[in-house]
């Protein structure tokens, strides 16, 4: 991980942090983000300074769970879905500017919609021939969290933490 994002700009640990060693020490670790966010949160209702702190993952893992088998026809199913959702969405656009039959008019957007989804998916997915036939879900998993805070900050952050209520 060569480098590392905020969200709070200007202040504390500033706009990109070039190493971990830019993001001060750490000051606690745990096993789960939910309780590393939950240390992060309790320092903020101390009145701690949170913008000098950061939670830093460590012994990253890319998660991919298989969902089932992707067909041509569950592409189409999906394609159609979605299809169904934008043809709806023109309807009511082009409903709205209409004085007669409004119904026919989203009506014949969802249809429409939900046609061309249909074919489109199924052609999308035939001309992928075969590759990755099935639907996965992906995600980062860390082994620990790190609670990271600049060094200046470091022994009133530690202090704090371990007045922290256990669950």
């Amino acid at each position: 991980m060569a480098t590392m994002g905020s969200m709070g700009g200007g202040r504390g640990l500033g706009p990109m942090a070039g190493s971990l060693s830019d993001l001060g020490v750490s000051v606690a670790s745990y096993p789960d983000y939910v309780q590393a966010q939950r240390a992060v949160d309790y320092l903020s209702d101390q009145q701690f300074p949170v913008e000098k702190t950061a939670i830093v993952g460590s012994d990253l893992s890319l998660v991919e769970k298989v969902l089932g088998r992707m067909t041509t026809a569950k592409s189409a199913l999906t394609g159609a879905m979605t299809g169904a959702w934008f043809g709806l969405f023109i309807g009511l656009f082009f409903g709205v500017f209409t004085n007669r039959n409004w119904f026919g008019v989203v009506f014949t957007g969802l249809i429409a919609g939900a046609v061309w989804g249909a074919i489109f998916g199924a052609i999308a997915h035939a001309a992928t021939r075969g590759v990755r036939d099935f639907v996965s879900r992906s995600s980062l998993a860390a082994g620990s969290y790190e609670v990271m805070v600049e060094a200046g900050s470091a022994e009133q952050a530690r202090t704090m933490l371990a007045n922290l209520p256990a669950r």
